[in-house]
This record gives C-alpha cells, structure tokens and sequence, in this order.
C-alpha cells in the first residue's frame, strides 16, 4: 500500500523568500525514496501557531497519513512547532521523540534543546523535525525503522506488533 505525506516547512525567513529551503525538499526527496506519494514542494509557512496549527488539521482533514514539519522545535521565541502540534494531536509517541533526541545526541549536543513532538490525529501520524537539512534527514532516519508499522498500526493493522518487520 503506498501511503500519502506532506512536509510543512516552517520558516519566517524561508515564507518571505529571505532563505531557500532545503530541509523540505530533502525530506521529499527521502519520502519519495521510501514509497510515499509526496506533495512536489514543501508547504512553506512562518513560524505563526494559528497558521501551523490550521496546515497540520488540513492535513489530517484530508487524510494525510504523515505529515513531517520542520523547523521551529527550538527554544527561540518565535519556535511554537512543538505547542501548535499538541494543539492538534490526540496521542502523542513519545518514544520516536526520544529515538531522534537521542540519536541526535550522537552528533550534537545541541539535540538535547530539541522539543520536537509526534503524535496521532485521527489517521495522520504528524512529525516535528529540525530545521536544518541535516538535522531533518537524521532525525527522519532515527524513526525509518518503525515508520511503516507505526502508519499501519494506525490505519488499522490488526497483526501482532511482535511479528512486524
């Protein structure tokens, strides 16, 4: 079964065109690698709760099955990725947080100010990663190995969490 994503950038500068985005294409790019039917280009959008919240629930509405942000995990003033997901999750996976957290902390320890959230809306399982292009790439590879039976699980996969790949 191929599986529907979109990426959300979230960048005040990458909105107003002041920067080019690399992290969403790269995360295209590897979706499209691993059997996604992915939008061509990234949504781009500030780093403005009401509007990420209302991408993330257009998302879901339209029956996304992963949604991927990047940027805006941080603990600058204007990073509010984490709270506009819980705005809109129902559960939260802690456990992918933490496998990127602390794969993350393998590279840099500038991965323990991370605050990226993933969780369950409906159908949609939403992903916060970094903003850089490297950090995006290599947090998404810490969660690969459990991405699918995460989605599947999601969707409705009645198999044993035990016997899955």
């Amino acid at each position: 079964m191929t599986y529907s994503a979109r990426v959300i950038t979230l960048s005040d500068k990458g909105y107003t065109g002041q920067r080019t985005d690399t992290s969403g294409p790269a995360l295209v790019s590897r979706l499209r690698e691993l059997g996604f039917a992915v939008e061509p280009e990234p949504v781009i959008l500030p780093d403005t709760s009401d509007m990420i919240e209302e991408a993330l629930r257009k998302a879901v509405k339209e029956n996304i099955a992963l949604v991927l942000t990047t940027g805006g995990t941080g603990v600058s003033p204007r990073d509010v990725t984490p709270e506009a997901t819980r705005m809109v999750v129902e559960k939260e996976i802690p456990g992918m947080a933490e496998a990127m957290r602390a794969a993350s902390m393998l590279k840099t320890p500038h991965a323990m100010i991370s605050r990226a959230v993933v969780g369950i809306c409906k159908a949609s399982l939403i992903v916060n990663l970094p903003g850089s292009e490297k950090g995006a790439r290599e947090n998404l590879a810490a969660i690969e190995p459990a991405l699918f039976h995460a989605i599947k699980k999601i969707h409705g996969d009645p198999s044993d969490c035990a016997s899955a790949p």
